[in-house]
């Protein structure tokens, strides 16, 4: 521990083990340390089910549950097929120590019923979530977003890019119902303040979609084998071929500070040197802010969703306009198919932002599409956000997980907080590889 470090990083989440494994490819001395004995943090995967078990103070697991093929997500997200995740999966190489499969279906709520959400042109007009003359407007929509390039203006076909998406909306006369499913399950849009910003954004997110259905067919997300607890142990062992230096079991006592910026953190006694560092909110309680609340309940099945085609894995948004709420509510499954659950079982996530004083019961419209429930594991979690940048104190903090099931919005905090350490974004034209995490 008498070494210098350009980087210590608390916490093994997922986070901050990206950011790990990307500064030290770029050549920084990192330390990485954690005071748990696993990897993950609060987004750990739970094996065997008794740790489940054990983690939400439920008592002693079943018998029928006590195989070894369980891994279970606390806080399960999937990944977009042509995302910023997949992207630094492949720019790292970490995709060599993964294996991912297609999520086989999204689905959006819309009156009481779920269906398949429309991902292209055949999709739209085969889909029953709209009337004939609807369907053929949000296919030209679709159309529009998949050509889109901003740098071409003629494919901009006279939209300002400027203009708000309520305007685009209105130019092609979509309904509510249309506008709902598009910014929430297609643009995935937690909340409906992106409708009077400019579009270019959303058009983008909306193509980022398209373009990840139209990668690996069936779904826009990817999920790996085993679980998400091996998404940071992969980027922990990029870290250590690059020198990256991993310690579990250590304790946190405090770090030093010499005028106003941190020199050293202290765990057992002795004092690593460093030049900044990085850790998850739970290591400096006194840097963050509670800024709402997540309820998540685990629900294990044996049988899949229902009105899903049978899938063993899908993903259910329900727009907050459809069941008169501010934040939407998300579903999602994995089962045996992806090795985290014994033959037969699933593992259904139910999510949302807390608006209530009975959180639980805020779950209830998803509770109903699920079918019977097997076992229920519920949590309700604060979501913390740094009070500072860091730049002063060079005490990098990240944000708590939200509540989405895709991690579009986790990629957004870290490309953040890479910017703020390295001065500069993250550049995605460095990623050259050819090396797809699934392979057909």
């Amino acid at each position: 521990m008498d070494e210098k470090y350009d980087v210590i990083v608390l916490g093994t989440g997922l986070k901050e083990c990206v950011l790990s494994g990307l500064l030290s490819v770029s050549g920084k001395k990192v330390l990485h340390m954690d005071r748990n004995s696993y990897y993950g943090g609060e987004s750990a995967s739970m094996t065997p089910l008794a740790d489940l078990y054990k983690h939400f103070n439920k008592g002693e697991c079943p018998e029928n549950y006590k195989g070894k093929d369980w891994n279970v997500d606390l806080i399960p997200k999937f990944l977009m097929a042509n995302g910023q995740l997949v992207k630094l999966l492949i720019h790292s190489g970490v995709t060599r120590y993964l294996e991912f499969k297609c999520i086989e279906g999204s689905y959006v709520y819309k009156k009481g019923k779920i269906n398949k959400v429309p991902s292209n042109e055949k999709e739209a007009l085969s889909s029953p979530l709209m009337g004939m003359f609807e369907k053929r407007r949000f296919a030209s929509l679709l159309k529009f977003c998949d050509e889109l390039d901003e740098n071409n203006p003629a494919t901009l076909k006279g939209i300002d890019p400027n203009q708000t998406m309520r305007d685009v909306f209105e130019k092609y006369n979509l309904d509510q119902g249309t506008r709902d499913f598009t910014g929430h399950a297609i643009a995935l849009y937690t909340e409906d303040s992106y409708m009077d910003k400019p579009c270019l954004p959303t058009l983008k997110k909306i193509q980022l979609y398209t373009q990840s259905l139209g990668r690996y067919g069936k779904s826009s997300y990817l999920y790996p084998l085993y679980g998400l607890g091996e998404l940071p142990q992969g980027f922990a062992r990029l870290s250590a071929i690059y020198g990256g230096t991993y310690m579990l079991n250590k304790p946190f006592e405090g770090v030093t500070m010499e005028g106003g910026k941190v020199t050293g953190v202290t765990s057992e006694g002795e004092t690593a040197q460093c030049d900044m560092v990085i850790a998850d909110p739970s290591y400096f309680p006194d840097k963050v802010k509670v800024v709402g609340k997540v309820v998540r309940c685990i629900c294990i099945l044996n049988h899949p969703v229902p009105n899903t085609s049978d899938a063993q894995s899908t993903q259910i948004i329900i727009p907050q306009n459809q069941v008169s709420r501010n934040y939407d509510i998300y579903v999602s499954c994995v089962s045996f198919a992806h090795n985290v659950a014994e033959k037969g079982y699933y593992i259904a996530t139910v999510s949302t932002t807390v608006e209530t004083d009975d959180p639980e019961s805020e779950l209830e419209p998803a509770f109903k599409l699920l079918g019977p429930v097997k076992e229920k594991f519920l949590s309700i979690s604060d979501i913390y956000e740094p009070t500072d940048d860091g730049s002063e104190s060079k005490i990098f903090i990240s944000s708590s997980f939200d509540a989405t099931t895709h991690f579009e919005t986790t990629c957004d905090d870290i490309n953040k907080l890479y910017e703020r350490i390295m001065g500069e974004p993250f550049d995605f034209s460095k990623i050259q590889s050819t090396v797809d995490p699934v392979d057909n």
